[in-house]
């Protein structure tokens, strides 16, 4: 495939593909694969989360619990 970019920006990717010794189109292939391994990542975290027990409700009780939890736990560390 090509695609017709502006003469300037072709300037910019050659020198930054060449300064990390890679062509132009594996330079470019960089960023793709970065959102798919991202994109893999969060579906994974995603199956995981919801596979991780009976779901909780979370509302104002519930994080202000946690708050209280994170606060016991920080000043147990400080202690030390």
């Amino acid at each position: 495939m090509s695609i017709s970019i502006h003469p300037e920006l072709e300037t910019k990717l050659r020198a930054l593909a060449q300064a990390e010794g890679l062509t132009v189109e594996a330079y470019l292939e960089r960023p793709v694969h970065t959102e798919q391994s991202v994109k893999d990542e969060l579906t994974a975290l995603a199956l995981e989360g919801l596979d991780s027990g009976d779901p909780i409700e979370a509302g104002p009780g519930y994080w202000e619990a946690m708050h209280q939890e994170l606060d016991k736990r920080l000043r147990d560390t400080s202690r030390r």
